[in-house]
């Protein structure tokens, strides 16, 4: 699967790119908003990890975006600050999951499960 992940803290894009492609599958980084919306079209990925609070396009801006042009897509929110308004915003526009920053590894691998067995 070829995954986008939306991150604007560097170190935690790069820990969730290397831990996607030591599972097999492809990683293309966005390091903000802006640049996610644009690699939706250009890389046409299977999934999106998507953090909601960045600079910028915020998160849940992306996620309406996506919604309005790949309703299908399934979007992962990994997050460590929203709000539980955001959060209550983000499952409303159909997030197939949200994990929290501090048990994003833990749970990645068996979020890329769910994630396979649904395209199948």
């Amino acid at each position: 699967m070829r995954i986008l992940i939306v991150e604007d803290a560097i170190h935690v894009a790069k820990l969730l790119a290397e831990s996607v492609r030591l599972q097999g599958h492809e990683a293309i980084v966005a390091r903000g908003g802006r640049e996610g919306i644009s690699l939706l079209d250009e890389k046409r990925p299977d999934a999106v990890f998507l953090d909601i609070v960045m600079p910028g396009v915020s998160g849940i801006e992306v996620l309406r975006q996506i919604r309005v042009t790949h309703p299908a897509l399934p979007v992962i929110v990994i997050t460590g600050i929203a709000s539980p308004k955001q959060i209550e915003e983000v499952r409303r526009l159909g997030v197939t999951e949200v994990i929290e920053k501090p048990f994003v590894l833990r749970h990645l691998e068996a979020a890329l499960g769910n994630l396979q067995a649904e395209g199948s």
